[in-house]
């Protein structure tokens, strides 16, 4: 952390941004425009404006700015994290709904990692994303269930090695509307909808406008588990199996295929009165231990989401 800094401007015209990076090179463009945003930015004595161009002779006084290095998980006692298994290679939980599994930047401490080097600090500086401290996949805020998180670095390569091979099973449980008989085996081709400024997959062949970005393709098999009604509307519990990690994957594909999740409104789903977040749940992972080479799974208790047999 930058602390406490003044530096003049030898030459006028630079944007502030770039000269704050261009004198502290350890930062980064992002840090330099939040440090402005927070008024601890200082041109000539008066609060930054962000994006303001220099003169030359400008005095500016930086209070406090981040460095790359910071962007690390910042522990906080205060997350209670349920975790399902432990050993010396490997650590599970239980993330709740509406709580993200890591944060966007060191900023950020209401995640569940933020819970996690509370507790175990050793995760933190494992793996090659800093503000994932070990945490093997993401599952959206909104999706509860299992979080699979390496302890260190020969744990993390062998079990990223088998999510890349595809040798993963991941198991979810999602709540439909409606009455689904039979299971069956999605399989799309799907890209972020080039329509829309926020994330929501389609399948390429619905696109409404040219897609630039490279198709993933997504297999999810699905299983009716059991059924229910709220109300006048009957739902159906889904399993659902996957081995692939495209982001989305079973909301898009569900709902393509006219099974909405349950309040996934994004996803064309009915709005549920006060409920937070949709029913999707990260049941189960089956996957060969990083270390013993044992085949192993891991489950999750069932999601309370009401009368579901």
């Amino acid at each position: 952390m930058i602390e406490d800094r003044t530096f003049i401007v030898e030459t006028g015209g630079i944007r502030l941004d770039a000269a704050l990076l261009s004198q502290f090179p350890s930062s980064t463009r992002a840090f330099c425009r939040a440090a402005c945003a927070d008024g601890d930015v200082e041109v000539d004595g008066r609060p930054a404006i962000k994006g303001m161009k220099l003169g030359g002779g400008s005095r500016v006084r930086v209070r406090r700015l981040a460095e790359a290095s910071d962007n690390r998980v910042a522990p906080n006692p205060a997350i209670h994290v349920r975790c399902l298994f432990e050993d010396e290679a490997l650590l599970a939980f239980n993330k709740p709904a509406a709580q993200p599994v890591q944060p966007l930047t060191y900023r950020e401490t209401g995640t569940l990692m933020n819970g996690v080097v509370a507790r175990w600090p050793d995760v933190r500086d494992v793996g090659d994303q800093p503000l994932m401290a070990g945490a093997l996949h993401r599952i959206d805020a909104d999706t509860s269930g299992l979080v699979l998180v390496a302890r260190t670095p020969v744990a993390f390569d062998a079990l990223r090695a088998q999510f890349a091979a595809q040798t993963v099973r991941k198991t979810y449980l999602a709540l439909v509307e409606g009455s689904v008989a039979v299971g069956g085996t999605l399989e799309n081709d799907l890209v972020h909808d080039p329509t829309l400024p926020f994330c929501r997959m389609i399948d390429v062949r619905r696109a409404r406008a040219r897609v630039k970005a490279q198709p993933l393709r997504a297999v999810t098999h699905y299983v009716p588990v059991g059924r229910t009604t709220c109300g006048n509307e009957e739902r159906t519990l889904l399993e659902v199996t996957i081995y692939t990690g495209v982001t989305h994957q079973i909301r898009a594909q569900l709902a393509a295929a006219g099974m909405h999740i349950v309040n996934d409104r994004l996803y064309g789903a009915f709005a549920v009165e006060g409920q937070a977040g949709h029913c999707l749940h990260a049941l189960a992972a089956a996957f060969r231990h990083p270390v013993s080479g044992d085949e192993m799974e891991i489950r999750t208790p069932y999601p309370d989401w009401g009368q579901v047999p």
